[in-house]
């Protein structure tokens, strides 16, 4: 499974922070702006409906309910003041532009006063309908507020009607739109303003919490590298300082299990060396009355000839128990070490053969000229092994094959039999560990692989078994062709 990346404790740290900060910057001025404004153009508006009526009530009463263009001007003009253009229309009539007024809210000459295309549709209705309205729109870029309202007749019987005459005021916002640009660009400042003061602030909290952090891993990485005394200072009273507390305390007490274990591990080493070297002796004289013994057994009535070719098988197979321990025992003590000479591999590999006998059951391809510097009497309790294995619980053909290259050697031994179980490969070179789910039981003590391990870890070369596709196990070796005797020569 792939992990995913994920930023780190810092950057999360900072975009937490920031992120608190940006949401609360644009609420607060967000909602700050929002009512600003508002504020600002219901003033502006208020106030402008207000001046526009007062100046309608000076044109009341009427003197002429159908007016002509003039009298829409004169409307136009009342209306107007310096800071509103304005227009009359009755039916389809609108009242004219003095010459060259500046039409305000659109820069430049007005020809025909208010022009009425900036008026919407909407408010031209509702006006029509006797209301007084407004709307802001906006009209070649620029904001205005357009106010209209109709002119009214007063019946004798104190009734009113609509006249039909529309008068329209302009006022432009530019003023109020650049207040209100002034409040977005506070507001933004405030915000960025904001953002680097959680920045700082972010990174001033990380700090204080990556540091024991960044403690607590050092700690961790250097106690997995067995440096058992690691301890973390604790700085206050927090969860932070409570954790390295707990770890200080996880690793004392790792500490002392770890001492306990080594302790016992030596104390079993060394029993298991004391005692294979003390059998040694009383071995010796057993193996030579078993031998006596062993020679007697075919004059000797059979239950006790069966039982002198008893003691004597037993009695070897003792003493090679008690050869392996000391072997193994050489190995955890670290005085093993290689005697090295220049080697031909594939004579060294007959010679192996040939000595125990198993030149013809065992099929070789050696190449010849294939030399390199080992230590020969490591090598074949290497190959002893592992063809004896193969002999003992393969099945014929059992093959040795040789390769090489420039830097490495490498030996294949195979057998053809039902190979290993995968439950078992990854325990073949444990101690004292017997296959027998795949294979039939071993006669031997347990320890032949696990010693072969250990002559080629001392070469600093590579052991490994793998099952055929076509059935049987393979075991490979690799050998460095210029081994260096890292512990200063022979034994």
């Amino acid at each position: 499974m792939v992990s995913r990346p994920s930023l780190g404790l810092r950057a999360r740290l900072l975009f937490a922070f920031a992120l608190l900060c940006v949401v609360t910057a644009a609420a607060v001025a967000g909602g700050s702006y929002v009512q600003a404004r508002n504020a600002i153009l219901q003033r502006t508006q208020d106030a402008a409906v207000e001046a526009m009526r007062s100046r309608l009530e000076a044109l009341f009463p009427l003197q002429n309910p159908a007016p002509d263009a003039g009298e829409l001007g004169e409307i136009a003009r009342t209306v107007a003041d310096g800071n509103n253009d304005a227009i009359a229309i009755y039916h389809e009539t609108r009242s004219p532009a003095g010459p060259g007024r500046p039409c305000r809210p659109f820069g430049g000459p007005c020809r025909h006063g208010l022009d009425p295309g900036a008026i919407p549709p909407e408010l031209r209705r509702a006006v029509a309908d006797g209301d007084i309205a407004w709307q802001r729109v906006m009209w070649s870029d620029v904001p205005i507020l357009i106010i209209g309202s109709p002119l009214l007749i007063v019946e004798r019987d104190r009734t009113t009607r609509v006249s039909g005459i529309e008068v329209y005021t302009a006022r432009s916002l530019l003023r109020e739109q650049r207040s209100i640009d002034e409040l977005a660009a506070r507001a933004w400042l405030t915000g960025g303003g904001a953002l680097a003061f959680a920045v700082v602030l972010a990174l001033l909290a990380t700090r204080g919490v990556l540091r024991p952090v960044r403690e607590l891993g050092r700690a961790a990485r250097l106690l997995g590298e067995g440096e058992m005394r690691t301890r973390i200072a604790v700085r206050g009273s927090d969860e932070l300082a409570e954790v390295a507390r707990t770890f200080n305390n996880t690793a004392a007490e790792l500490e002392r299990h770890v001492k306990q274990l080594r302790k016992m591990e030596a104390d079993a080493r060394r029993f298991v060396a004391d005692v294979s070297h003390e059998l040694r002796t009383p071995l010796a004289v057993l193996a030579a009355v078993a031998d006596v013994l062993d020679e007697e057994a075919a004059r000797l009535p059979e239950p006790a000839g069966r039982a002198a070719r008893l003691v004597s098988q037993e009695t070897l197979n003792l003493t090679g128990l008690v050869n392996d321990l000391i072997e193994i025992s050489r190995f955890d003590s670290g005085v093993a070490a290689l005697a090295l000479n220049e080697v031909d591999v594939a004579e060294l590999v007959r010679a192996t053969l040939r000595t125990r006998g198993w030149s013809e059951q065992v099929h070789t391809e050696l190449p010849a000229a294939v030399t390199a510097r080992l230590d020969p009497r490591r090598v074949d309790v290497i190959l002893a092994n592992l063809v004896g294995n193969a002999l003992r619980h393969g099945e014929p053909p059992v093959s040795v094959r040789l390769s090489a290259d420039p830097h490495w050697i490498a030996l294949e031994v195979r057998d053809h039999g039902p190979g290993l179980d995968e439950a078992v490969l990854p325990h073949v070179f444990d101690r004292f560990y017997k296959a027998s789910a795949a294979r039939a039981r071993s006669e031997g003590s347990g320890l032949g692989l696990a010693i072969a391990r250990e002559n080629v870890r001392l070469h600093r070369g590579d052991l490994t078994v793998t099952n055929a596709p076509d059935g049987g196990a393979i075991f490979t070796l690799r050998l460095p062709r210029r081994a260096h005797d890292l512990d200063g020569g022979p034994e």
